[in-house]
């Protein structure tokens, strides 16, 4: 039975005062974490009305409906603003869905553990990084699953992106025009391979000096394929990755400047380096991080935005838009807390991007919804994420002994030019290269980790 006295303004003092206070401890009623850690009904630490969407919005919005332009003011505090223009003006389609109960459903499972392994056990240190107290680099999971300011929250992002120590992502993206219309459409492999803040507790091949390689090449195509990207990341959260790129028309491998990170990787996507999990940037290389506030909003987080079983490639349906192609199908619904967080790049003197906003779900730590705004102040883009527990009625999808959890899809908005970029995590793309968290036998570090792997990709 829970507590039905408490009206929305009483979690909406209570938010306020913990962002004040810098509390970092989520929860309303109760302290989040301690439930997590000792597994328990997380649905203690909040008012019913923070668990239900019908509650919240006085019986206007409910599980099973679709928000459209005709209903979305009821949940307007609970997008982001590009996300209500979707909705509002675009013709974007909302599927709201009973929330997640089950907390372990928006971890990995081994992330989980590794989380709970290890709270507690990180400080930082007079450099500004994230050690142990052994002054150890971090040894897994979340290292503060209670942030009391926005650095900590931030940590939890960049540390450890797709929280698993390696993943292989096969991605295919469209790009939708001005017009609404299909102006390119990309096929590509993105890869993750963390040396430290791993949850297996290791130092992969005693790299400790460094957090992680990562590289995106593109199959599809053709005019594109090869070209390729390696981000070499220090741990030190101050030093800027070594960034390397290979460029077909050229046939070498060249050293991007750091500002390439706010740039088109390819014509006519928006994605950016920069925007990788709403943390592509080493951390200290922005600053002026701050917790704004705490608030609930609609996040895609659950099962129904894993399209395995339904479609033979993980694709989904689309629809708004001009030409009824901007948007895929989203399943959304009420996360009960987020730390809504702000940053500036304070270490690039020419980057186009005034700050970051940042929406984090305080039971995972994870964005759900991730905003930048130009030197202006004017909103530029959005960098909403869909993610899920990749079981539904159809299929399983596992990683090693536990279903996989991962991000599904991703709607990335330039809304000052009106180009979208939509991609999903397919079961593979051009080249077969497929999605996956277990390479297995494969040495992925000289085959898609290493400059030479670069230019053998782009040959």
């Amino acid at each position: 039975m829970h507590i039905k006295k408490y009206d929305t303004n009483f979690s909406r003092r209570r938010f306020m005062e913990n962002t004040i206070k810098g509390i970092g401890a989520g929860g309303v009623l109760a302290p989040l974490w301690p439930l997590i850690a000792n597994a328990e009904d997380t649905s203690k630490a909040y008012p019913d009305e923070l668990l239900s969407i019908e509650m919240y919005t006085k019986g206007k919005v409910k599980p099973g409906d679709v928000i459209t332009a005709d209903n979305v003011e009821h949940v307007k505090d609970l997008l982001d603003p590009i996300a209500y223009k979707h909705v509002k003006e675009m013709g974007r389609r909302i599927h709201i869905v009973e929330p997640v109960k089950d907390v372990s459903r928006i971890f990995p499972t081994e992330y989980l553990e590794a989380t709970l392994k290890n709270q507690g056990k990180a400080v930082i240190g007079k450099d500004g990084n994230v050690y142990t107290k052994s002054g150890e680099p971090w040894i897994g999971g979340t290292p503060f699953p209670e942030p009391k300011n926005g650095v900590e929250a931030q940590y939890n992002l960049t540390l450890s992106w797709g929280r698993h120590d390696y993943s292989q992502y096969a991605v295919r993206d469209w790009d939708i025009d001005s017009s609404g219309g299909l102006s390119y459409q990309y096929d590509f492999v993105w890869t993750e391979l963390n040396t430290t803040a791993r949850t297996d507790g290791t130092v992969w091949k005693g790299k400790k000096d460094l957090l992680r390689y990562q590289s995106v090449f593109f199959t599809a195509p053709n005019d594109s394929a090869g070209t390729s990207f390696l981000n070499i990341w220090d741990y030190d959260q101050r030093k800027f990755p070594e960034l390397h790129g290979y460029i077909p028309a050229f046939r070498r491998v060249r050293q991007f400047p750091t500002n390439q990170r706010f740039e088109p990787l390819v014509p006519g996507i928006t994605l950016f380096l920069s925007d990788a999990w709403a943390a592509g940037d080493p951390l200290q290389t922005w600053g002026n991080y701050k917790i704004i506030g705490r608030q609930p909003m609609l996040g895609a987080i659950g099962s129904r935005n894993f399209h395995g079983g339904y479609h033979d490639n993980w694709e989904k349906p689309v629809h708004g838009g001009p030409k009824d192609q901007t948007f895929f199908d989203t399943y959304m619904e009420l996360v009960p807390e987020c730390i809504v967080l702000e940053g500036e790049p304070t270490g690039y003197a020419r980057a186009p991007v005034g700050k970051k906003r940042v929406w984090i779900d305080v039971r995972n730590q994870m964005y759900v919804a991730y905003v930048i705004y130009d030197r202006r102040g004017e909103i530029w883009k959005s960098f909403e994420p869909h993610y899920a527990m990749q079981d539904n009625d159809k299929m399983t999808r596992n990683d090693g002994a536990h279903p996989a959890w991962s991000w599904s899809s991703v709607h990335s908005h330039d809304i000052q030019s009106n180009r979208m970029s939509r991609f999903v995590q397919a079961k593979s793309v051009t080249g077969g290269y497929q999605s996956n968290y277990d390479p297995g036998d494969v040495d992925v570090f000289n085959k898609y980790l290493t400059v030479q792997a670069m230019q053998r990709l782009g040959g």
